[in-house]
Formats: C-alpha cells, structure tokens, sequence
C-alpha cells in the first residue's frame, strides 16, 4: 500500500488494525515523536505513553477520518500536538516542567477545549491552506520550530518566514470571525 497521508490509511485500519497501525507507526512515528519531544523536552516515558495515545486515537477515529477525507498525516501532527500539551498542562500542575515563554504564548493562544469547534475550524483552515503556507503553520505551530528553523527547510529567507505567518495569521482571524468564533 503506497501511504500518502491519505484517508486510505485510515481504510487500512478499518479493515484490518493490526496492520493498518503497524502502517500507520512505520510512516508516522517518528514524526510523532518529533512534536512530542518539543513539548515534552527531556520527558522520554511522557512521550512514549502519548505516543501510544496518539496511536490509539487514530485507531478510535479512523471511520471518521475516512468518512470526512481527512489527510491522516494533519491528523496526525494535530493530535501528537494536543496530546502533548495536555500532558504538559498536567505534568506542570505537578510542577514537574519548567514553562518556557515560546511555550507559555503557544499555551495562551490555544482554546481551553482542543476538540472545540474552533479548534476543529482553525486544523480545517490551516489544512486548507496553500503550500508553503500550510507547511510554515504546521512547522510554527504544530512541531513548534522557530522561524530560523523553518526557513532553512523550506529555503525561504527568515523575513518571508515571519510575513507568510504574519499574514496567514489575520487570514485565520477573518475567517474565524467570518464563521462566528471570533468578534474581535
């Protein structure tokens, strides 16, 4: 099966789990461990056990990926994203992470509730987004790299970095506003 990051891979989980997810953890586990490690620095047992959350999700969601032709590699990076900072959230209500500012305005700027609408609208706008658009918002504020970092991948100037954000930021707060989750 050749995976794309499309829905086919969630058919491969319908059909059959066990190799579907075996699919899913070849292509995709290492990205997911990627984001994780960013939230979650210096937290490998964290990581591992969101990981299999991750996983576990996909699995549980894997009809509704399909029904709704949902690309599972976005899936993907959304829900490691969520998953980590929820466990974040936890692990610092223990006091067991220090909160870096990056981090601190990522955590502001995110719904209290991750699988609000808004939340939902806001993964459905950045997925429709065109490249390199889409790819700089799921860099900055999926896998959390810096400017610096994304514009070394993608080859574009830090400058084009910052204004690509800059710009796909008041698109996002038009159409937020446009579908009524937003007034200001």
């Amino acid at each position: 099966m050749e995976n794309t990051g499309t829905p086919s891979l969630a058919g491969a989980i319908l059909a059959d789990p066990e190799t579907g997810l075996r699919w899913a953890m070849r292509d995709y586990a290492a990205l997911v461990r990627g984001i994780l490690r960013r939230v979650l620095p210096g937290k490998e047992r964290d990581v591992e056990e969101c990981m299999a959350d991750v996983f576990v999700a996909l699995w549980r969601n894997a009809q509704a990926l399909q029904d709704r032709n949902i690309p599972v590699r976005a899936w993907l990076i959304v829900t490691a994203r969520n998953t980590g900072i929820n466990r974040y959230r936890a692990l610092q209500r223990r006091d067991e992470l220090p909160l870096t500012e990056e981090l601190l305005q990522t955590l502001t700027d995110l719904p209290a509730n991750p699988e609000s609408d808004a939340a939902e609208l806001v993964g459905a706008l950045v997925a429709a987004m065109e490249p390199p658009d889409r790819e700089i918002f799921l860099r900055k504020y999926y896998l959390l790299q810096s400017g610096r970092e994304i514009a070394a991948a993608l080859g574009l100037s830090v400058a084009n970095v910052n204004t690509r954000l800059s710009r796909g930021r008041e698109q996002l707060r038009q159409q937020l506003r446009e579908g009524g989750i937003t007034h200001a």
